[in-house]
């Protein structure tokens, strides 16, 4: 094996990148690998379930996170290792990787049982969106190979390797979003997942108008959209204010309470309340919830059990955000479990890009030359947030021909202010495209 050979095998399925951590003698099969401080893996790696462990006090709580994970052989070919597992260790925070040998075929034993410093432990991410892995040994002609790279790109403890393109992943970002910008307007659209351009027509079509012209197709698991970057999309009134549009981080629906165990029925007709604007026979439930308050038309207070806001940590992994009435009853949750997994299609890297929109019988999009870069985000900083309202509950939940047969959209969003974005992510850049 060389290095442009196991480039090339990497490339063959499908991964786009690939993650080197340059392991120390403390990183085998029976201590475990250590893959970071924060839960910002879960941005890089996709995980298939996720469960939590609180048997004892909180300290020795910790979450433990499937991976669907198969190591590369000499000859090419993957052997499943149906046991691999990310730990989150939330009291720290950290990671580490386990179970990575168990019920392997030909599993590299050898270098992962022993403490041998400088071996290299390459991951990438298929098309598919499962992990597959390789270790090098030190005196290898792979490891002597890589560490003759200069000036390689880091994300957190991992040395990154691009396979498919030369070019600089964040300079060629910038430079088609440039070209994008320097376009102005441009017609709504979108493309499906075959590659196929078709018109966009609803009013929310600016997300799928900058990956058209990004050709960034749907995609069902948590690999970036552009080479390594989230592109997000919002919409403003103008360039010239881009603090204070309002964006959706994620729409989950809650996984107790009432709302899951009596219905929605039953949440919408006890906690609902008669449409503002007089639509006749419509309930609806809605408006600004934050952390620690009561909402006065809902009479229902958001609070975040298991988790300590002055450390900033996870202190019970069966935690939720709950909305609780005045007998602090759960009225809706949603589990840390359920969020954690829901928080890692944000991923590691995002871009934030703003949009004028308008229409003259066609919608059209205009996207700015200010741009925010985010490095490096963890559900904790998610949760911090949120502790001190920055981020809130903010539904669009309406029951339509309340009377008679009717009918329900559901809709929970949690929501930030464009200028609160920066604190999701340990580091950040504010762009200006042409300069």
């Amino acid at each position: 094996m060389n290095l442009n050979k196991l480039k090339d095998i990497f490339g063959s399925f499908g991964c786009n990148r690939i993650f080197i951590k340059i392991l120390a003698e403390n990183d085998n099969s029976k201590n475990q690998v250590y893959l970071g401080g924060s839960f910002e893996i879960l941005n890089i790696l996709p995980i298939s379930e996720i469960t939590a462990d609180n048997s004892g006090n909180w300290q020795r709580q910790r979450f433990k996170a499937k991976l669907n994970f198969s190591w590369i052989g000499e000859d090419g070919h993957l052997n499943s290792a149906p046991c691999a597992q990310l730990i989150l260790y939330p009291k720290y925070p950290e990671v580490r990787f386990s179970g990575f040998l168990n019920k392997v075929e030909n599993p590299p034993s050898e270098l992962m049982t022993q403490r041998l410093l400088n071996r290299l432990l390459f991951l990438g991410v298929t098309k598919e969106g499962n992990t597959i892995g390789y270790v090098s040994h030190p005196d290898s002609q792979v490891s002597n190979e890589f560490f003759q790279i200069p000036n390689i790109e880091e994300i957190g403890v991992f040395k990154v390797l691009n396979i498919l393109i030369d070019q600089n992943n964040k300079e060629r970002l910038l430079n088609e979003l440039k070209r994008i910008h320097n376009l102005q307007w441009i017609e709504s659209k979108r493309l499906d997942r075959a590659g196929n351009l078709h018109p966009c027509i609803s009013s929310n079509c600016g997300g799928y108008t900058l990956e058209a012209e990004l050709g960034i197709t749907p995609n069902g698991f948590s690999e970036p959209d552009f080479f390594g970057w989230e592109i997000k999309q919002f919409g403003v009134r103008s360039f010239n204010h881009l603090n204070n549009p309002v964006i959706t981080l994620m729409t989950p629906e809650p996984t107790g309470g009432v709302y899951t165990s009596k219905g929605v029925e039953f949440f919408i007709r006890n906690y609902g309340y008669p449409d503002l604007l007089g639509r006749n026979d419509r309930l609806n439930f809605g408006g600004i919830h934050k952390a620690d308050e009561t909402h006065f038309r809902t009479n229902l207070k958001l609070v975040l059990v298991g988790f300590d806001g002055s450390s900033g940590k996870i202190t019970d992994t069966g935690g939720c955000i709950a909305l609780i009435d005045k007998k602090d009853n759960e009225v809706a949750t949603w589990s840390f479990l359920s969020l954690i997994k829901h928080w890692n299609k944000k991923h590691n890297q995002a871009c934030y890009v703003p949009s004028l929109s308008r229409k003259n019988g066609i919608r059209y999009y205009y996207f700015g030359k200010t741009i925010l870069l985010g490095f490096g985000t963890d559900f904790q900083f998610f949760l911090k947030q949120m502790k001190i309202g920055n981020i809130y509950y903010d539904p669009g939940i309406k029951m339509e021909n309340a009377s008679n047969v009717f009918k329900i959209k559901r809709r929970s969003q949690f929501r930030i202010k464009a200028g609160n974005l920066k604190s999701l992510y340990k580091n950040h850049e504010v762009i200006d495209l042409t300069v």
